[in-house]
């Protein structure tokens, strides 16, 4: 009989430390489930499309290339901005994209247009915050690229214009 009363504090004990494992692995799948909610990203609402990016014309495009102070190559992308609307633009975001040699995308970017003032000998790339595009004006602008894709197809990237600031 004392056999039988050694073998109930053993079967107890199992019993706790599976009830131990279920209460760990539960708090480990909620510790998950915590994270996971915590980092979620909110959906981002899609930001209405100004109508008065209609009136901003891109034109006369030349891209150029050169070597900055510590040898890496910079390469650029100069052209016109034209306001044909009637209110004054204060910041002008693009989109530049680059294709491969099979017409799919190499690279894209989001880039704040820079119009160029001519400061001395060189002309200097503002944001137009600090020169302002008014009603009827046309100016230079700079689109700077510290780097490209290798699989870029060396063709003029596709731009247009997907944010603007107005006056």
């Amino acid at each position: 009989m004392s056999s039988l009363g050694q073998q109930t504090p053993v079967a107890e004990e199992r019993d706790s430390s599976r009830l131990i494992i279920v209460i760990a692995v539960a708090a480990v799948i909620a510790v998950a489930l915590a994270v996971a909610f915590l980092l979620r990203e909110t959906p981002k609402s899609a930001k209405p499309v100004s109508p008065y990016i209609a009136s901003l014309k891109l034109s006369d495009f030349k891209m150029s290339a050169a070597e900055n102070f510590i040898g890496h190559t910079v390469s650029y992308v100069d052209g016109t901005i034209a306001n044909a609307g009637d209110k004054t633009v204060t910041h002008v975001v693009v989109e530049v994209v680059f294709k491969d040699d099979m017409g799919q995308l190499a690279q894209r970017e989001d880039l704040p247009l820079r119009v160029l003032r001519a400061n001395g000998p060189y002309p200097d790339a503002v944001d137009l915050s600090v020169s302002p595009l008014g009603p009827g004006q046309s100016q230079p602008f700079r689109l700077t690229f510290d780097s490209i894709s290798a699989q870029w197809n060396r063709a003029y990237p596709e731009m247009r214009v997907t944010d603007v600031t107005l006056k």
